[in-house]
C-alpha cells in the first residue's frame, strides 16, 4: 500500500454544531468546503493529517478517536476550557513520556491532545543512532 495522504471523517449527528466546535473551538482552520451551500461539508488542517467533517450520522458509535499533537497541552486546556468546554481528563504525563490530555467532541468522539516532551525519543534524530 502507497499511502499519500489520510483524512478522519466524521459524520455527526448535528452537523454545524461540530463544524462550529471544530473551527470555533478548537480553532482548526478550512481546508475546504465543498457540497450543497445550505449544509457544506468542512475539511480542517490537522497538522499533517486532514479531518473531513460532512454528512450526517444517526449512530454516534465512539469507535473513532482523533489523536492531535500540540505544542503546549496545558495552554489548549486553559483555552478550550475558558470558551466553556468541558475536560474529560486534565494533562498528564504518561508512563511512555508524553503529555495527554483528553476532551471530546459534541458527539462524545474522544479526543487526545499531546505534547512531546523536549526529552523524549520521538524529538531525537534516529538517524544518528
Amino acid at each position: 500500500m502507497d499511502v499519500l495522504s489520510s483524512r478522519v471523517l466524521l459524520r455527526p449527528t448535528d452537523l454545524e454544531r461540530s463544524q462550529r466546535f471544530y473551527r470555533d473551538t478548537l480553532g482548526l482552520a478550512v481546508m475546504r468546503e465543498f457540497g450543497p451551500p445550505d449544509r457544506p461539508g468542512m475539511v480542517f488542517y490537522l497538522g499533517n493529517g486532514q479531518l473531513e467533517v460532512a454528512g450526517r450520522g444517526t449512530d454516534p458509535a465512539h469507535t473513532t478517536s482523533l489523536w492531535i499533537q500540540v505544542r503546549d497541552v496545558a495552554a489548549e486546556i486553559d483555552r478550550i476550557q475558558g470558551l466553556g468546554w468541558p475536560i474529560v481528563r486534565e494533562p498528564k504525563r504518561e508512563f511512555w513520556g508524553l503529555i495527554e490530555a483528553w476532551i471530546a467532541d459534541p458527539d462524545g468522539v474522544p479526543i487526545v491532545l499531546v505534547q512531546i516532551p523536549e526529552d523524549h525519543p520521538l524529538r531525537r534524530d534516529q538517524r544518528d543512532l
